[in-house]
């Protein structure tokens, strides 16, 4: 890629009413985001070339983590963080999960998983510092994710036979990094639609964009999920739709990318509908891959009130052994109906703002990232955890955050005239 796209960050905000703001956001805090995407790529997926432990991938997701707590300590040592909204509602969200896992119905890997959690939030608080409004975190998130990709393609090519196993039907894993389907898919989405959006503003180049768009265009078709496809092509019609009225090139965008459609649906829709189907019978689609059964069987569990408020504890986002696979289910499963509500108030406190912001690429990125999120929670979990999705919000949160005010210079004190002592004394006796 091209400097346009991952070049510096821009400047940077401090606490309100606090020290002048830095002139920019140093480069550790990118590292920081890396850390961070790094440590939500998980543990489970496909077999790999070279056989990895599960233990051993645990260790360095969770070895990230730590180090990122680490390192956004070392560059704001003084703790300064800035008013969020987003990162309060995931302070309760963290408080509620303890208290339901503090019963050990889930186990003790339930206390983990809250940790991990803490680590998360705290870590989240530790960069606010730095959430201005600015493109910054924009560039972290593609450029970790491009490199999430990357080692996918070079698994692709090393061994076509790992990465397009008939495990998964055929579908793209990571052959190098234990990553699903669905994993893959929505990190090529994500990038895929913010970069698609700094080029309606302006912000790459064309060359630099195309070097992006393009293989993580054929990274999402290989991978064939189609709650990444709906999900980037609802959330960049919402977020282009937002810049329609202030934006030439956003008009012309959304004019070609709906013929386009046009054709692709009318000329390639016998094409389009087998990609989609991925194979499957009217049965098991109508189910949603076998989603439906699942779900049905968590709402008719018997539950104690004790377990409808507060959940069961956090654990491995499934229900009989089965994936639960939606994001409300799960967070009801394992929060209650108290972390349903706070993970609804995180995506209406959000969605309100963007809508209340004026019109702006940061804006547009903001409301691509929320919508997404919402679009995926029906059929993929991770709102109420440390997650991707979770990450995506936080952009989204960076985004909508007003700009800083600098503190004002102090205007320097003018000296005083000395006035001789017999000057001071009265002239009339």
């Amino acid at each position: 890629m091209r400097e346009n796209l991952t070049r510096g960050p821009d400047t940077a905000g401090t606490l309100p009413g606090a020290a002048p703001r830095p002139a920019g956001t140093p480069k550790i805090v990118g590292i920081v985001w890396g850390l961070l995407v790094l440590n939500t790529l998980g543990s489970a997926g496909a077999k790999t070339i070279v056989p990895l432990p599960r233990s051993l991938i645990q260790m360095v997701t969770m070895g990230s983590l730590v180090a990122a707590f680490a390192l956004a300590l070392v560059v704001n040592p003084r703790v300064r963080v800035r008013s969020s909204a987003y990162v309060l509602l995931l302070t309760l969200l963290l408080v509620s999960s303890v208290i339901a896992s503090a019963s050990l119905e889930s186990g003790m890997g339930a206390l983990f998983r809250c940790f991990r959690l803490t680590l998360f939030v705290g870590t989240l608080w530790l960069l606010s510092r730095w959430w201005d409004g600015s493109l910054t975190f924009v560039r972290y998130h593609i450029r970790a994710y491009f490199a999430v990709l990357g080692s996918v393609t070079l698994g692709l090519v090393v061994s076509p036979g790992k990465a397009l196993p008939d495990l998964y039907g055929g579908r793209l894993v990571g052959a190098l990094w234990p990553l699903t389907p669905p994993q893959i898919g929505q990190y090529a989405a994500v990038i895929i639609g913010l970069t698609v959006l700094l080029v309606i503003g302006k912000r790459t180049d064309r060359t630099s964009a195309v070097l992006v768009i393009v293989p993580s265009l054929v990274l999402l078709a290989l991978t064939h999920t189609r709650t990444a496809t709906l999900g980037l092509l609802l959330g960049l019609a919402l977020a282009i739709g937002s810049l329609i009225l202030t934006s030439a090139a956003a008009r012309r965008f959304f004019t070609w990318a709906v013929l386009i459609s046009v054709v692709a649906a009318v000329g390639f829709a016998s094409a389009l509908q087998t990609w989609f189907l991925r194979g499957q019978n009217q049965e098991n689609f109508s189910s949603l891959t076998g989603r439906a059964k699942v779900w049905n069987a968590l709402l008719a569990a018997p539950r104690s009130t004790s377990e409808k408020l507060f959940g069961v504890g956090l654990g491995d986002k499934s229900f009989g052994g089965l994936p639960i696979d939606n994001s409300w289910l799960a967070v009801y499963n394992e929060q209650g109906l108290i972390g349903v509500t706070l993970v609804a108030a995180i995506i209406v406190v959000l969605g309100g703002v963007a809508l209340l912001r004026p019109p702006s690429l940061q804006r547009a990125c903001a409301i691509f990232l929320i919508s997404y999120c919402a679009i995926a929670s029906y059929t993929e979990a991770g709102l109420g955890d440390a997650s991707p999705y979770l990450l995506h919000l936080a952009l989204a949160a960076s985004l909508l955050a007003a700009p800083a005010q600098a503190a004002p210079l102090a205007l320097p004190e003018a000296p005083r005239r000395h006035v001789p002592r017999w000057a001071r004394r009265s002239e009339v006796n």
